[in-house]
């Protein structure tokens, strides 16, 4: 996926999780921050950063945040982006593909996607994962009870005899492996592993970035 009118920048502060301010061709402007997430270890005070211009004047941001030199590494921290990713790499990648839907529910649970492929369903779940330390994808990077019930409700799709995943979106290319970040939220890699387990497919895949593009790219170890 692409971005248009890129504009590089200087990030100076998060007074919240929705905006960041950050300086422009030496003006200081408020972006929209892409991402709820910590993500502390990539918005450090002097970081080079990359906002897109919406174009729309009747917003109260002139420029959302997408992208950041984390060390040498760029990361894409757009946490709308690893969907429209997976559909891209989806119909690329996936053999006898027949149909990708968006925003499925299956009982009383909505999913990121339902597959069809050579007469069988899989339901999907995405995450998107920004953080990185010594080599290793870490997810989440906060607590997040949203995704351990999305984990145990695929568990229950493949009881019902039908195909389910998890996709792990890495937004960035330096990783070797992906584990669940059970320092920070123990019960998801728990509901992780069980999911492993009981057949939900866990697949991990790292991303070509540049500040304007990013796509997925290659599989990446996962280790539960």
């Amino acid at each position: 996926m692409e971005y248009r009118n890129i504009r590089e920048g200087v990030f100076l502060s998060r007074p919240n999780r929705f905006i960041a301010n950050i300086e422009i061709d030496g003006s200081v402007e408020v972006c929209h921050v892409k991402n709820t997430g910590r993500c502390r270890e990539l918005l450090i005070p002097g970081a080079r950063v990359w906002v897109e211009e919406s174009g729309n004047p009747a917003r109260k941001t002139k420029y959302d945040l997408i992208t950041v030199d984390r060390g040498g590494v760029i990361v894409n921290m757009d946490s709308q982006a690893p969907n429209k990713l997976f559909a891209e790499w989806a119909k690329e990648n996936i053999k006898d593909l027949e149909e990708i839907k968006s925003e499925v529910r299956y009982g009383s649970s909505r999913f990121d996607f339902r597959l069809r492929a050579g007469g069988k369903e899989c339901y999907v779940e995405v995450k998107g994962c920004t953080l990185e330390r010594e080599g290793v994808a870490l997810f989440p990077d906060a607590p997040t009870d949203r995704g351990v019930k999305h984990l145990r409700e695929l568990i229950e799709v493949k009881k019902a005899g039908l195909d389910a995943m998890v996709f792990f979106v890495i937004q960035m290319k330096a990783p070797k492996v992906f584990r669940p970040n059970r320092e920070t939220h123990p019960e998801f890699a728990e509901a992780l592993c069980d999911a492993s387990e009981a057949g939900v497919k866990v697949l991990a895949y790292d991303c070509n970035v540049v500040p304007g593009k990013v796509m997925i790219d290659s599989p990446v170890e996962v280790e539960l």
